[in-house]
């Protein structure tokens, strides 16, 4: 850590904020010397997680039965990979002769390594929760100063996958008064957190990620900063993904929230660097099913890592086709195309909205367009071919991905097209020649 810390402070004993000697130092903290593991992350994660459903109350058993749930609901046929604890499932204290983390006996009787292997035997990837601080954010053992042995104690019981929180930073990393083991400096660019706290939370990343680099097997690492300390400006020269949201929530409030704090930043999505905007809450109620078609869609068409958390043995028939839905997820996953989809003007005189409702994006099969109406009436969308990026002239058909079927009819590239969306619904279209 101090290494990292050492290597900036040139730009942080002159010069003042806005100047071009800060914009350095920025640029000093993009760009850590060895990036994220390339054997992993290249698409974002598919998966499933603990916290949404169960919170602390986890155990084997109920980790398990999600490993099963993938194979027989089909989850792991539709590309779904990743069964990941999260917090509370470790003792509150570690082996005092070797500083491993312990998991609790009570809840994994068989270890965390029992787990894996019967996740590994179903064909599975297993994730594990971690922390930057000095405890997780429900106040067991954090990896602050113990990277490197919870890497290694990571690899050995055979973790494919890690999310690692940001709660419990030592105080100390605030400092802004004066000189004393800290680097000192008032406050970041965008005047909210002090720098000396935020080039600190940087290089522990940092460290952790090497950590993780030395381990014989790629881990995929998943950073979890709620969207603070800049993370977009320095999260891809460092993990795989990094959260830009507070926790989800099962509401149509949390859904609009996630698209309003994600769009300023999709263009940070591409291969191995995935916004993430929190994990699924279908199937915890709450929402509408008109309401869980655009949650899921959303997710898609930003690329954000897509992570169920509900108790699977739950969900009906209709909520296993949207998250399953083929065509959608052959998009999130798309190895020719990194990029989500952006927003895009609709009309040459479309109105601005608060949350953007019109986005395209490419993939290995074309042009796709996604539409969703965050009003609370049905209303008609309309777009002109003419305006969607990238599309070209011709003569084009309009495939629905939801219902894998072409619509009646071809269009023109200066024609216009229009369809009726009921209340925060969604639509989900390729644009191919035809």
């Amino acid at each position: 850590m101090l290494s990292s810390l050492v290597a900036v402070l040139p730009f942080l004993i002159q010069g003042t904020f806005g100047s071009p000697t800060v914009t350095a130092t920025w640029a000093a903290l993009a760009a850590p010397t060895n990036p994220p593991s390339h054997q992993t992350g290249q698409t974002p994660a598919l998966g499933w997680n603990t916290w949404n459903a169960y919170g602390c109350n986890i155990n084997e058993a109920k980790v398990l039965a999600a490993a099963q749930s993938f194979v027989s609901l089909g989850l792991k046929a539709a590309g779904y990979q990743y069964v990941n604890i999260d917090d509370c499932w470790s003792l509150r204290s570690r082996n005092s002769s070797n500083q491993q983390i312990v998991p609790d006996p009570a809840k994994f009787p068989n270890g965390i390594v029992g787990v894996a292997n019967q996740v590994h035997a179903l064909g599975l990837k297993i994730g594990i929760y971690s922390d930057a601080g000095t405890a997780t954010c429900a106040g067991f053992p954090g990896s602050l100063g113990m990277e490197s042995i919870d890497a290694a104690t990571f690899s050995s019981w055979g973790i494919d996958y890690l999310k690692y929180d940001n709660c419990n930073v030592p105080g100390n990393w605030s400092d802004t008064t004066s000189w004393d083991g800290d680097w000192y400096y008032p406050l970041s660019p965008d005047g909210v957190y002090p720098l000396s706290w935020m080039l600190t939370v940087v290089s522990d990343l940092e460290e952790n990620r090497g950590a993780l680099a030395a381990q014989s097997r790629p881990i995929q690492y998943s950073l979890c900063l709620w969207g603070n300390y800049r993370v977009t400006t320095w999260g891809p020269r460092v993990g795989h993904s990094w959260r830009m949201t507070s926790d989800a929530t099962p509401s149509w409030s949390f859904v609009t929230y996630a698209m309003t704090n994600n769009v300023p930043y999709l263009s940070t999505n591409n291969f191995y660097s995935h916004n993430d905007i929190d994990m699924m809450e279908i199937g915890n109620g709450g929402l509408t099913a008109a309401e869980e078609r655009t949650h899921f869609a959303v997710w898609v068409f930003m690329k954000s890592p897509i992570l169920l958390g509900t108790d699977l043995s739950r969900l009906s028939a209709s909520q296993i086709a949207i998250i399953t839905n083929r065509e959608l997820l052959a998009y999130h996953q798309d190895t020719t195309v990194g990029p989500s989809a952006l927003p895009f003007n609709a009309t040459t005189n479309a109105p601005v909205t608060t949350i953007p409702e019109y986005y395209s994006g490419k993939s290995a099969k074309g042009t796709h367009v996604f539409i969703v109406n965050t009003g609370s009436s049905t209303a008609t969308k309309t777009f002109a071919l003419s305006q969607v990026p990238g599309l070209g002239t011709g003569t084009f058909k309009v495939h629905d991905m939801w219902t894998g079927k072409d619509l009646s009819g071809t269009y023109s590239s200066s024609s216009t097209f229009s369809v009726q969306i009921p209340s925060h619904d969604n639509v989900a279209y390729l644009i191919t020649p035809a």
